[in-house]
């Protein structure tokens, strides 16, 4: 089990941030999504997101490098593509963030604008109100090429279904 983390402000791009302690603002894997945080909850209303991300096999430098080091993935959203996503390094911002949300272990809310920078005035926009959801996420290795991460529901009841996928596979890149 690991500490799954989805971010971003409104208007902003989706960030995926993976946790084995959620204490620790230094993540085991940290990717921007090109998906805008209100697309990302527009499809979340439906109950069910998949996010499969693929990455190029036919690159030699990425054919045999671990998934977690591949640069740039092939995003799709529910069986549509999204884009590309990138992977990253925790700058000072996420660290701010990961640092601010360290007393929550599980749930989803809203961080309002210029919290933590000095600069809260209770005047910031929506779109730059930080949005994210913390929760508990099965991680699972398939193999060498691919390993995925599933939302863990706190209450076992039916609610959110979510995964994210990590594929090293050439079938979805033509699409």
């Amino acid at each position: 089990m690991v500490i799954g983390t989805i971010f971003g402000n409104r208007g902003g791009h989706v960030w995926f941030c993976v946790q084995h302690d959620r204490l620790s603002t230094k993540p085991s894997l940290l990717l921007e999504f090109p998906i805008s945080t209100n697309d990302l909850v527009r499809e979340m209303r439906n109950g069910l997101l998949r996010i499969a991300l693929e990455c190029n096999p036919h690159r030699p430098d990425l054919a045999r490098c671990p998934l977690r080091s591949v640069p740039v993935w092939t995003v799709f959203c529910n069986g549509r593509k999204s884009g590309f996503a990138a992977r990253r390094r925790a700058g000072e911002r996420v660290r701010s963030v990961l640092k601010t949300m360290r007393c929550v272990s599980v749930g989803a809310g809203v961080i309002p604008a210029g919290f933590g920078s000095g600069q809260h005035s209770g005047k910031g926009s929506r779109s730059e109100e930080l949005m994210y959801m913390r929760a508990n996420f099965e991680h699972v290795v398939g193999s060498a090429d691919s390993e995925s991460f599933h939302l863990i529901n706190p209450d076992e009841g039916p609610g959110q279904e979510l995964s994210v996928f990590l594929l090293r596979s050439g079938l979805g890149l033509d699409r």
